[in-house]
């Protein structure tokens, strides 16, 4: 397959991503089956965002142009190993070494056993038998000449020793936080909710802490984010998180506030667990750019309404909403895998 037939075939893909198909909802609703955190809205809303924001014919053919891609002298098999924390969370590097004219080899993550492999599986055969060959699936990874590897900072360091070897992206831990000066309107607030909650904020784009100027008024976000996502404690492992970090709390006497769907607690950490955000406060903005920037390996993108040099920016309400150029820890896929040949 040439570069158009390929484009070609990522605008079928999101044709029937966005579309009503019940044998994707079918697949949709074994993988919750395998992993409550999969709501099937939570699986629909990652396919629509994908179908939306990376496979428009116009999107992908101006993200295309931005490199000079040919067809490789040798087509490489680009291993994958994907954290499986949200819905599809792997797409974006299945897609760039599919672009390329690479072959993806990748084991499914115990987490979306289903999903992500029915996409480059069975649906992408359905939309175009000829792309079948650039995508296999495997029970243990081997026979590969680079790898794309992400996971926590303790398994990092494991493919670290496992895949050295090789041509290799290996992510760590990211998370986004976002910086507020106390003037945002309700529609701010709302809109960072779902930066904060979309996929329960198991992402590595969703806001787990919170720069606050000092003197900060709680009260509107906290109203804010009760009143849109209250309904969040009605599913039952998220729950479980609530209301453990809400006795560790209590019987330890340790200061925090609630609303009933998250506890804010004052934490240096960037990585807040579950059911939580953590917030620091800041003086002055200058120093608390320069802060943020001392700490780039751990955020992946500032949500607010100003960006700060050299970090990845959002505005609210589109943390989850990333463009195909919005690489995850600002290494570029695409350029990567044109120096495999």
């Amino acid at each position: 397959m040439n570069l158009q037939e390929r484009i070609d075939t990522l605008v079928l893909l999101g044709e029937h991503l966005a579309s009503e198909d019940e044998y994707l909802n079918a697949v949709m609703q074994r993988a919750y089956y395998n992993n409550k955190w999969f709501t099937v809205d939570n699986q629909a809303l990652a396919a629509k965002s994908i179908a939306k924001h990376f496979l428009q014919r116009e999107q992908l053919e101006a993200w295309a142009s931005h490199y000079a891609l040919s067809e490789p002298v040798k087509r490489q098999r680009v291993g994958m190993v994907s954290a499986g924390n949200i819905p599809l969370v792997g797409f974006h590097d299945v897609m760039s070494i599919f672009i390329v004219g690479h072959t993806t080899v990748f084991k499914p993550s115990d987490k979306d056993k289903y999903l992500l492999p029915y996409v480059f599986t069975k649906a992408i055969e359905r939309i175009q038998p000829a792309a079948k060959s650039y995508f296999e699936q495997v029970e243990r990874l081997k026979d590969f000449d680079a790898i794309i590897a992400t996971g926590s900072n303790n398994t990092a360091r494991y493919f670290e020793a496992y895949f050295g070897k090789y041509p290799n992206i290996i992510r760590k831990n990211r998370n986004a936080i976002a910086v507020l000066d106390g003037e945002e309107s309700k529609e701010d607030l709302a809109a960072l909710g779902q930066d904060v909650f979309q996929y329960f904020g198991l992402g590595c784009r969703n806001v787990s802490k919170l720069y606050l100027p000092e003197g900060y008024d709680f009260v509107p976000l906290l109203e804010s984010l009760h009143e849109n996502h209250k309904k969040l404690v009605l599913h039952s492992k998220y729950k479980n998180n609530f209301d453990y970090h809400y006795a560790v709390y209590m019987l330890n006497r340790m200061e925090y506030q609630a609303n009933g769907c998250v506890m804010l607690r004052e934490n240096e950490a960037i990585a807040s667990p579950i059911a939580n955000l953590y917030y620091e406060y800041y003086k002055d903005k200058n120093e608390l750019a320069a802060h943020l920037q001392s700490r780039r390996e751990e955020i992946q993108v500032v949500v607010g309404k100003h960006a700060i040099e050299e970090l990845p920016h959002a505005t609210f309400g589109k943390a989850q909403q990333p463009a195909l150029r919005d690489y995850a820890d600002g290494v570029d896929t695409i350029a990567f895998l044109l120096r495999l040949g």
